[in-house]
C-alpha cells in the first residue's frame, strides 16, 4: 500500500523529528498539554508512528528529557577536586538555567515534574542514573548518596524560587551573587560534617 501522501515514513530521521516535535510541545505545553497526536500532527506523521518509537506519552517524555536535558554539560562540573566541587556545580547549574537554550527545558521539565506524577518518576530516575549516582562516586566521604541528594534538594530549591515562581529578591538577582552564596552550603553538604547517622539509622528501621 502506498503511504499517505505528506506522511513521513517511520526511519531513523523520522524519529528525531517526533523527538524534537515533542521536546518543543513538552517546552511550550507542558506534561499534561502534550498529547501524540498533536506532536504527530507537527512532525507531519501517522500517530501510530509516533506510537511505534516512543510506545506511549510516557515513553516520549522520557526520550524528550534525555534528548533535551543538559545532564552531561551538568555531570562536567564533577570532574576536579572535591575543595571547589560546590563551586563548579553551582555556577554550571545557574549558566545553564540562565541560558536561553537551556533554561526553558529546564523549567518546562521542573513543571512537568511539580504537577504530573508519571513525569515526575521518570525525571528522577533520570537524576539518580544520570547525575545523582555518578556524583556520589566523587565524593569521598561518608553517606554520599545522601549527600547528593542533599545537594539537590538545595539547588531544585533555588531553581524554582528563582526561575519558577520567580520570587524576589532572590529572582532578580545577579546570578554570580546567588552562587556565592548557595555554594557553601552546597559544599558543606558535600564534603562537610553533617549528622547523617539518625538520618540513615532512621531509613534502616524502616
Amino acid at each position: 500500500m502506498a503511504e499517505e501522501r505528506g506522511r513521513r515514513p517511520g526511519n531513523p530521521q523520522t524519529r528525531e523529528l517526533i523527538l524534537a516535535a515533542a521536546i518543543a510541545s513538552f517546552v511550550s505545553r507542558g506534561y499534561p498539554g502534550t498529547t501524540i497526536r498533536g506532536v504527530a500532527r507537527e512532525a507531519a506523521v501517522d500517530p501510530a508512528l509516533v506510537m511505534h518509537f516512543f510506545g506511549n506519552k510516557d515513553g516520549l517524555f522520557d526520550a524528550a528529557i534525555k534528548k533535551s536535558m543538559p545532564v552531561a554539560l551538568l555531570a562536567e562540573s564533577f570532574e576536579g577536586d572535591e575543595d571547589h566541587l560546590a563551586e563548579r556545580l553551582v555556577t554550571r547549574y545557574l549558566e545553564l538555567w540562565e541560558s536561553p537554550s537551556h533554561g526553558p527545558t529546564l523549567a518546562a521539565v521542573l513543571h512537568s515534574a511539580s504537577a504530573t506524577p508519571a513525569a515526575a518518576d521518570l525525571l528522577k530516575e533520570l537524576m539518580r542514573e544520570e547525575l545523582l549516582t555518578p556524583l556520589a562516586g566523587r565524593l569521598s566521604h561518608d553517606h554520599p548518596e545522601i549527600r547528593g541528594l542533599l545537594a539537590a534538594s538545595q539547588l531544585i530549591g533555588v531553581a524554582m524560587m528563582r526561575y519558577i515562581l520567580k520570587v524576589d529578591p532572590l529572582a532578580s538577582m545577579p546570578a554570580h551573587l546567588v552562587a556565592a552564596t548557595v555554594t557553601p552550603a552546597i559544599q558543606r553538604y558535600l564534603t562537610g560534617e553533617l549528622s547523617l547517622e539518625e538520618i540513615t539509622g532512621a531509613a534502616t528501621a524502616r
